[in-house]
């Protein structure tokens, strides 16, 4: 398989609570710290814990996730997928998801840039996969730091959804026509840059929760506007709330914005096998493509960027990545173009990294 040079790895820090949908939210019991754990032990006891699963009729294919209604709608479009793929797993118990909440889903009244960025919505389940809780863990790429913990590789992409924003309000039928001290709720800093950036009249405000939450906010007036992502909306079959789609022009995506991504153990050949037939090979390498941009600008949650490669007509990789100021005052673009085979793509990005570090400056990513 091409995923593996692909990735980038990085050990596991914390613990985690992982919780079976019938089961009450608990705490794991006690474990060795994972720095005493060594790989090839590891692996033998995830080996031995789902063989002994399958003998005793648990669940063959455990699926980790977060607990939103969004997260669980991937895990069970990860889930219907399997079971569609593999006859095997259509036997009643033989895939069970597994909700794990994350600090991410803990902490909702702060920034994500001011609690620790991005791998907050993952490190808890990717702890769980290599603790051997679960077979597979399901993520919003979007939300995958550019490293991977050591011991697990990510095969699978699942075909990507629509990469674009939805504009959602009550009283403008486009970002256009929104009155100026108009106050739009968005938590992304990629969204309020290119928002800043075209309609600095415009107030944005911090709007973190799940999508239920923040239509439900908005409901209640106190915004007048926000954004979120189609992908999401589709998946959740709430599209009758979009006011207006904002193409990619108006609003660059952020990375890997749309697309569902599957992790397993290095090792674990069964789970591997599994996926292997899931993988969309298109959407795996766009998102290598715009995290090898990502990765080369060394961004975190307190910097705005955006990126997005696809197919074009021509079969070539077309990509266009974007930096920018928090408030939008500044604004970076860079266009790449390239053949769709990993190892051009991986470049392709890199380049456009680089591309945009050397006009920036040295001092543009300090914020």
């Amino acid at each position: 398989m091409a995923a593996a040079p692909c990735s980038l790895i990085a050990p596991p820090t914390s613990r985690f609570d992982c919780v079976p949908l019938t089961i009450v939210l608990r705490p794991y019991p006690t474990r060795l710290p994972l720095c005493e754990i060594k790989r090839g032990r590891l692996l033998v006891r995830a080996a031995v814990a789902a063989d002994s699963a399958s003998k005793t009729g648990v669940a063959v294919v455990r699926i980790g996730t977060r607990g939103s209604p969004l997260a669980l709608a991937q895990a069970y479009e990860t889930r219907n997928k399997l079971k569609a793929a593999h006859p095997e797993l259509l036997e009643d118990g033989a895939v069970e998801v597994v909700i794990i909440k994350t600090t991410g889903d803990k902490i909702l009244n702060q920034p994500l840039a001011d609690i620790g960025g991005k791998g907050l919505f993952t490190k808890e389940i990717d702890e769980a996969l290599l603790e051997g809780k679960i077979d597979i863990a399901v993520h919003s790429m979007k939300d995958v730091p550019t490293y991977l913990p050591e011991g697990t590789i990510l095969p699978c992409n699942l075909p990507r959804e629509d990469v674009r924003d939805a504009f959602i309000c009550s009283i403008s039928s486009s970002l256009a026509e929104l009155p100026g001290g108009s106050v739009v709720g968005t938590a992304s800093l990629r969204r309020q840059s290119q928002l800043l950036y075209r309609y600095p009249s415009l107030k944005v405000v911090n709007f973190r929760g799940n999508v239920q939450t923040r239509l439900r906010k908005l409901s209640e007036g106190s915004v007048h506007a926000t954004l979120l992502a189609l992908a999401g909306l589709k998946r959740l079959d709430m599209t009758q709330h979009v006011t207006a789609i904002l193409s990619t022009d108006e609003m660059l995506p952020a990375i890997a914005q749309g697309a569902i991504g599957i992790a397993c153990r290095i090792g674990d050949e069964k789970m591997e096998k599994y996926l292997q037939i899931l993988n969309h090979e298109e959407t795996r390498l766009a998102v290598v493509c715009e995290r090898a941009f990502l990765e080369t600008l060394d961004g975190s949650c307190r910097t705005p960027i955006a990126g997005y490669a696809y197919c074009g007509n021509d079969g070539c990789c077309h990509f266009r990545g974007l930096v920018a100021s928090p408030d939008g005052t500044r604004v970076l673009e860079t266009t790449q173009k390239g053949l769709y085979t990993c190892e051009d793509m991986i470049a392709l990005g890199k380049d456009a990294g680089k591309d945009l570090l050397q006009r920036a400056g040295t001092h543009f990513f300090d914020w």
